[in-house]
C-alpha cells in the first residue's frame, strides 16, 4: 500500500478545500466540478457510474474485461471517454480526482477508503463499510484525522419517507418502541461446489482482487458476487441486503452506539455448497431500550416451493425485505423500496403514510460542495455502527455449536421477542424438511459487549474474530 507524507496530504486537502469554497457559484455548478473515480464496476458499481455520471473522470477495476465493458458502455451513453485504471493505487496521487467511490467486494472497502482519505480524497463507500468490526472504527478515525467526508452507501438515509417516519416514531406518536424486527427473506439457492479449484481468468489481477483477504483456491463456480457467501470476503446476507434494514432499525431506535449483548441462531442449511455464511439466521441485538431482531431466510416457504424459489419466500407481518417497528400504540412498516413507509394502529388500520425517496449520490456531492460533514445523510460513523451490527451477529454465529431445537428454544427463552423469532425460524426450517430436532442448527453464545471500547467482554475468541489478520502488503492501518 502506498504511503503518503504530510506535504502530499496537505496538497490534496488544499485542493479539496478550494473546491468547497465557491460561494458565488450555483450548487449544481459546484457539484459539476467535483471529479470522481469509481472503483469496482460490478453490481452496485454500475449504480455508482450512473449516479456520478456527470462527475466521472476514471473507472477502476482489477477485472480488465469488466473495466473495458463499463468504459465502452459509458462512452456510448455519455459521449465521452473515461480513463481506465486496473490498480486503485494509481488513482490516489492524481490531482484531477477529488472523490473516490468504492463498490468493490466488502473485504477491500476499509483498505481503499482509508488510503483515499489519507491521500486527501473524499469517499463514497458501499455498505458494509467494513469486513470486520475493527476496520469500521479505523475508517471513522481516518475521516476525522484527515478531515475528509465519507458517506456510507445506505441510501435509505436519503429517503424522505424514511426520514419523516423516523421523526414520527421518535416523537412518541405511537408510544414507546417495544421491538424492531428487520427481515431479509431473499431467495438464495446453492452456489454449487467444484471438484477442482476455480480457474481465475487471466483478465483478473487475482492478487489485487484478494487484497487483505487470504489468497486461497476457490471452489465456487463464480468469482464475482458469490464472494458474499464466504467469510473470507463477505458477510452473508445480513451484511449484504441486511445491513440496509439493520441501519433503518437502529435509526428508528435512535441508538448512537452498539448493543451490550448479541446472540445468533442459524446456519447454512438445505444444501451443501462452497459457501460458509448462514442462509438461515435469526439474531438478537439486545439494546437496553428495545430489542433489535434480524431474520434472514434464503430458503423458500417449504421444500415443495423450491420449484418456484424466486416467488415462494416467507414473510413476517407482510415484510419480506423490510423493517417492522412495533410500538405500544401500533407499528410502522418500512419496505425495501425506500419510497413509502406506512403506520398502522393496533387494529391493523393504516393511520399514516409517507412517500418520497431521495438521491443519495446527490446528497454526498452536495456535502462535498458545502464542506460540511453534518450535511451527509449517512456519515461513516452511522455506516460503521450499522455494519458492526452485522459483524457482531456473525461473530456469535462463528463461535457457535450445533444444537437441537429444544436446546435452542431453552437458550432463547430469556427474551420473549427473540424466542418467538427462533420459533418462526425453526418452523420455517421444518417446512423445508430440515431435521432441527437433531443437532443441526448453530446456536451462538450470548456475547457481552462493551460499546465504549467496541470490544467483547472477557471473550478473546470473539475479539479475535472482530479483527482480521490482513495479508501483506494490503494491511488496513490502525488510525489513532
Amino acid at each position: 500500500m502506498i504511503q503518503y507524507n504530510r506535504r502530499r496530504f496537505l496538497q490534496g486537502a488544499a485542493g479539496a478545500a478550494a473546491l468547497t469554497m465557491l460561494p458565488r457559484i450555483a450548487r449544481a455548478d459546484v457539484n459539476s466540478q467535483i471529479r470522481v473515480a469509481t472503483i469496482g464496476l460490478n453490481g452496485r458499481g454500475q449504480n455508482h457510474i450512473d449516479g456520478f455520471a456527470q462527475n466521472l473522470v476514471a473507472l477502476c477495476d482489477c477485472d480488465r474485461s469488466v473495466l473495458g465493458q463499463r468504459a465502452a458502455q459509458f462512452e456510448r451513453r455519455q459521449g465521452r471517454k473515461l480513463d481506465q485504471v486496473v490498480d486503485y493505487r494509481e488513482l490516489l496521487d492524481r490531482n484531477d480526482v477529488d472523490v473516490i467511490s468504492i463498490a468493490t467486494p466488502n473485504h477491500t472497502h476499509a483498505l481503499i477508503a482509508i488510503a483515499a482519505a489519507e491521500a486527501g480524497k473524499h469517499v463514497y463507500c458501499e455498505k458494509p463499510v467494513s469486513q470486520c468490526l475493527w476496520e469500521g472504527r479505523q475508517i471513522v478515525n481516518a475521516a476525522r484525522r484527515y478531515d475528509r467526508l465519507i458517506q456510507c452507501g445506505t441510501q435509505s438515509r436519503s429517503s424522505r419517507c424514511n426520514q419523516q417516519a423516523v421523526e414520527y416514531v421518535r416523537s412518541g406518536k405511537l408510544g414507546k418502541i417495544k421491538c424492531v424486527v428487520g427481515t431479509c427473506f431473499k431467495p438464495r439457492p446453492s452456489i454449487g461446489k467444484l471438484d477442482q479449484p476455480l480457474v481465475i481468468s487471466p483478465e483478473i489481477d487475482y492478487d489485487l482482487w484478494c487484497g487483505p483477504a487470504a489468497k486461497v483456491d476457490l471452489y465456487r463456480r463464480h468469482l464475482h458476487y458469490d464472494w458474499h457467501w464466504d467469510f473470507n470476503t463477505g458477510c452473508g446476507d445480513i451484511g449484504n441486503q441486511g445491513v440496509h434494514q439493520l441501519d433503518i432499525a437502529r435509526w428508528f431506535l435512535g441508538e448512537p452506539q452498539l448493543p451490550p449483548r448479541v446472540v445468533s441462531v442459524g446456519g447454512r442449511l438445505g444444501y451443501a455448497d462452497a459457501g460458509n455464511t448462514p442462509n438461515s439466521q435469526t439474531v438478537l441485538l439486545d439494546y437496553a431500550a428495545a430489542p433489535l431482531i434480524f431474520e434472514t431466510r434464503g430458503l423458500p416457504k417449504s421444500k415443495a416451493a423450491q420449484q418456484q424459489w424466486e416467488r415462494s419466500m416467507d414473510s413476517f407481518e407482510g415484510s419480506q425485505i423490510g423493517v417492522i417497528v412495533q410500538c405500544e400504540d401500533g407499528h410502522v412498516y418500512s419496505p425495501s423500496s425506500y419510497e413509502t413507509v406506512v403506520a398502522f394502529n393496533p387494529a391493523g388500520e393504516q393511520i399514516e403514510r409517507w412517500r418520497g425517496g431521495g438521491d443519495h449520490f446527490k446528497n454526498f456531492l452536495d456535502a462535498v460542495a458545502s464542506g460540511r460533514r453534518e450535511d451527509l445523510n449517512a456519515e461513516v460513523l452511522e455506516g460503521h455502527l450499522s455494519s458492526a451490527l452485522c459483524h457482531m451477529a456473525n461473530v456469535s454465529h462463528r463461535l457457535g455449536e450445533k444444537r437441537t431445537a429444544a436446546e435452542i428454544q431453552t437458550a432463547a427463552a430469556f427474551s420473549p421477542p427473540f424466542a418467538e423469532s427462533v420459533d418462526r425460524l425453526l418452523a420455517h426450517l421444518r417446512a423445508n424438511e430440515i431435521d432441527v430436532d437433531a443437532a443441526t442448527v448453530t446456536l451462538g453464545p450470548l456475547l457481552e459487549f462493551d460499546p465504549a471500547s467496541e470490544r467483547f467482554a472477557n471473550n478473546e475468541s470473539a475479539n479475535h474474530l472482530a479483527r482480521r489478520e490482513d495479508r501483506k502488503p494490503f494491511v488496513v492501518p490502525q488510525i489513532a
